[in-house]
């Protein structure tokens, strides 16, 4: 007798943007799965599935924002809650990847804290991560699991093409996105520039826009970006690119964290228009005028699909998404 296993894919999501997660789920035409996650009165998380996810394909959407520790350790309960109830294979989906800048030691007696969520991701149970533009592709290293490496790129780029790529320039705002904006830059047909920046030493939310590489002058710019977070590199390279007579300047990134002070930064700054995804919940009282969002869910769900059928997920990005 010849038994054909049956496969089930289950979708759930923590409590951090279950927008995302609902706007997922209609792209895959599944229902999301109820986690029923609670708190205790000292605020301990608890979980527990509403229905057996034994021998399912499950995928836990968890993007870490908010408070990035609550976030981390709800997915991780959940992760191990999926485990011990014996579902066959546990995805952790993280839009956004917490602590993704702590990738490596800048100076002495500093942790490599990426390093340590991938080991705990991993010691809960889950057999595979996917996530969205890290701000490092050394990351996917930290895992002894298979990672599937997302990129917002085909929902940024056919944006600019909705918006007309005459006279544009790709800039990158420092020399680590050289590579991915000389990617938007051929897929664009555009030209490419790379602003010089320097931090100054021991800071970490301040930077200097020194020089520009690359001729910007009477031209449209957009700046390209994995990350928006206080906004200071940002800025400060449209401040340059300004001075060097762009005639307008763009920013668009995959991940809107926009910390303090980074909407006053950006109201007042150079840039007429800022771009951002929805791997991040921004809520209705941090945008302001120039802002706008573009979902990636289609791009996630369409990975999901990829997984679970045991398909290639480079190829839906033509290996735009390999760092």
């Amino acid at each position: 007798m010849e038994l054909v296993p049956r496969r089930r894919l289950e979708l759930v999501s923590g409590r951090s943007h279950p927008a995302l997660a609902t706007e997922i789920a209609e792209h895959l035409g599944v229902s999301l799965g109820q986690a029923n996650l609670r708190e205790f009165a000292n605020g301990e998380i608890h979980c527990r599935y509403d229905s057996s996810i034994r021998g399912s394909d499950v995928f836990i959407i968890q993007t870490h924002a908010g408070s990035v520790n609550d976030a981390l350790m709800e997915q991780l309960i959940m992760i191990d809650a999926a485990k011990r109830a014996s579902a066959k294979r546990i995805t952790a989906v993280c839009p956004y990847y917490g602590y993704s800048r702590q990738d490596r030691k800048a100076t002495g007696r500093e942790p490599i804290t990426a390093k340590l969520v991938a080991d705990m991701l991993q010691v809960a149970g889950a057999d595979r991560v996917v996530s969205v533009d890290l701000h490092s592709g050394q990351i996917q290293g930290f895992f002894d699991v298979p990672f599937d490496h997302l990129t917002a790129m085909p929902v940024l780029v056919e944006e600019l093409r909705r918006q007309g790529t005459d006279g544009l320039v790709v800039v990158a705002p420092d020399a680590g996105r050289v590579k991915v904006a000389e990617r938007f830059s051929q897929h664009l047909n555009a030209d490419l520039a790379v602003v010089h920046k320097r931090r100054p030493r021991g800071s970490a939310n301040e930077v200097e826009a020194l020089h520009v590489v690359g001729e910007v002058e009477s031209r449209r710019c957009v700046l390209i970006d994995d990350m928006i977070d206080t906004a200071g590199t940002i800025c400060a390279a449209a401040e340059l690119l300004t001075d060097r007579g762009a005639a307008e300047v763009w920013a668009m990134a995959t991940h809107g964290v926009l910390s303090d002070p980074a909407l006053e930064r950006l109201d007042k700054s150079a840039l007429s228009r800022v771009v951002v995804t929805n791997t991040l919940p921004i809520p209705a009282d941090r945008r302001i005028g120039k802002m706008e969002i573009l979902s990636v869910a289609g791009v996630i769900a369409h990975a999901i699909d990829a997984v679970f059928e045991d398909a290639s997920v480079s190829e839906i990005f033509g290996g735009d998404n390999l760092a």
